[in-house]
Parts: structure tokens; C-alpha cells; sequence
């Protein structure tokens, strides 16, 4: 009987330890697959470098538009995982500066952006796709509203033109009417 009683302690010891040994490198391969560059990530790592900014703002729907000039350097970080974005220039007659990650999450198949800037002391959060076919993004989340003190929707298009020069249109939600706020043109500085 003691016989018995080891040998069927030693085989459910061995089923579960493969079964637990099987599910860690399971586990493992997850993360592997998760912190790994991809396509995408070597995608937005070509839209590294500096690049001038036409900007178009507008501060309320039919309001006329006001216009400055920036810069923006684009670079990857942390091994290729993200892209940092650094913007100087000048809006509405101020000194402006802002930053933007952008990053592509393996796991949720999606783009994620961040933006920080001078003109607020919020965050703004996107997720969104990437369509292939016309090279473009669609990102979508929430912003202060300075005026209410509350979360507003704000939609972003970005468009990859060609390879020197792309476009960002911004859209914002007040009182449940979306406006184009921005529309930024990068061309590709050398």
C-alpha cells in the first residue's frame, strides 16, 4: 500500500508540475510576444526625426482661425517600445512646449498616445487604429475641459501623407457638438 501511495503521489506531483511548468512558459512566451517591437512599432520609429508644424487652432466652431509655427523631434525610446514627441513653438502670442508618447500595446492591438503641454496641467489619454490602407489613425479619449472643470471627448485623425510630410486633425466634444479644433501639417525638417 505505501508503494501504491508513492507512485500515485510521484505522478500527480509530475502531472501538475508539468501542468504548472506548461503554464509558466505559457505565461512567459505572453510576455515575450508583449514586450517585443514589432511591424507597427518599426513603423512609427520611420516617423522619427524633426519636423516643422503649420498649426491651424481654432477656439470655437465659426470662430476665425488663429496660426503659428513649431517644431516637433520624434524619437523612439526604451529599446523601440515607444515614441516621444517634443513640440516647441509659439501659440496664441505664448511660449509653448508639449510632449506626446505614443506607443502600439501588443496585447490590446491598438494604439495608445499621451499629451502633455504647457497650456494645461492635465493628461490627455487616446486609444485608436491604425488603418493601413490610408496610412491613417483614428484616436479617441477624454481631456479637461478648463471652462467646466470637466472630461470632454476629444478625437484625433492622423494621417501618414508620404514620407515627409503628415497631418493631424483634433476634434473636441462641447455641449455634445464635436468641433474641429487644430489641424497641425508636419513636413519633414533636413
Amino acid at each position: 500500500m505505501k508503494k501504491l501511495v508513492i507512485a500515485v503521489s510521484a505522478a500527480l506531483f509530475f502531472i501538475y508540475g508539468f501542468q504548472a511548468s506548461a503554464q509558466t512558459q505559457d505565461q512567459m512566451k505572453a510576455w515575450t510576444d508583449y514586450m517585443t517591437p514589432g511591424d507597427v512599432h518599426k513603423m512609427i520609429a520611420k516617423w522619427d526625426g524633426k519636423w516643422k508644424e503649420d498649426v491651424t487652432f481654432w477656439m470655437q466652431p465659426g470662430a476665425p482661425p488663429t496660426k503659428s509655427t513649431s517644431t516637433c523631434v520624434n524619437k523612439m525610446v526604451m529599446g523601440g517600445r515607444y515614441q516621444q514627441s517634443t513640440h516647441t513653438g509659439n501659440m496664441m502670442g505664448q511660449p509653448f512646449e508639449g510632449q506626446g508618447t505614443l506607443a502600439w500595446d501588443n496585447a490590446k492591438k491598438m494604439l495608445i498616445s499621451t499629451w502633455i503641454d504647457n497650456m494645461g496641467t492635465g493628461i490627455m489619454y487616446m486609444e485608436g487604429t491604425w488603418d493601413n490602407a490610408t496610412k491613417s489613425a483614428t484616436m479617441k479619449g477624454k481631456t479637461t475641459d478648463p471652462a467646466t472643470g470637466k472630461e470632454m471627448d476629444v478625437r484625433q485623425v492622423f494621417t501618414a501623407v508620404n514620407d515627409n510630410t503628415q497631418k493631424l486633425e483634433m476634434y473636441m466634444n462641447q455641449g455634445g457638438e464635436e468641433f474641429k479644433t487644430m489641424e497641425i501639417t508636419f513636413t519633414r525638417m533636413k
